[in-house]
């Protein structure tokens, strides 16, 4: 497996690029800017872009997913509880595009939903819905490779924000519990923002649990 990470936009969110290595098929979570460097490394890979995953919808996540599906193609995919958060004009993308013209551009290919596989090459992501940060927020889980990518619902130390549109926090917390901690201890967590973690850490340690 192909797997590197990325610091983009200016909330410095966590970008993951992740690819077969066999099919030279890839995958982009969270693009939430830098849309030019990571189509770069694509081509230097030998890359080909097949899906840009979206964990939720608030812009920081989600600026460049348009740019890179225009440079590098591939379908943006999303839960379909987020559309009404994409075109939030405080959080989604209602905040930073200019015209409603714009924000009609910003179209989801793909509507995913837990339970639905996306197959890249030999790898398999599995959708877990984890709402809570956001009512559609969901996360993607590689079990062969015990890796999970949770966006803004869990954080090294740490839980998403929900006081934003569309927000719970009870909500948050069981999907944390009852989606994330029954996964193997030593599954990697790879969140929106700061260092990766992983599920017995966070279990034992986290101040929110």
């Amino acid at each position: 497996m192909i797997f590197e990470s990325f610091v983009v936009g200016m909330l410095q969110t966590n970008c993951y690029l992740l690819g077969d290595e066999e099919s030279r098929k890839a995958v982009v979570i969270d693009p939430g800017g830098d849309s030019g460097r990571i189509f770069q490394r694509l081509r230097d890979a030998g890359l080909e872009l097949s899906g840009i995953l979206s964990t939720h919808a608030h812009f920081d996540h989600v600026t460049d997913c348009w740019a890179l599906r225009q440079l590098a193609g591939g379908e943006v995919m999303m839960h379909p509880d987020e559309e009404v958060i994409l075109s939030n004009r405080m959080v989604g993308m209602g905040a930073v595009v200019k015209s409603a013209g714009e924000l009609a551009a910003c179209g989801v290919d793909r509507l995913i939903r837990g339970g639905d596989q996306i197959e890249v090459g030999s790898l398999v992501f599995h959708v877990i819905e984890t709402p809570g940060h956001t009512p559609g927020h969901v996360s993607f889980h590689l079990p062969l490779e015990k890796m999970i990518f949770v966006g803004d619902t869990l954080f090294a130390g740490s839980i998403g924000r929900t006081d934003f549109p569309g927000g719970s926090y009870d909500q948050l917390i069981r999907s944390v519990r009852e989606k994330i901690f029954p996964l193997p201890g030593e599954t990697l967590v790879y969140p929106g923002h700061g260092p990766e973690t992983t599920v017995e850490r966070e279990r034992l340690t986290n101040p929110f649990f």
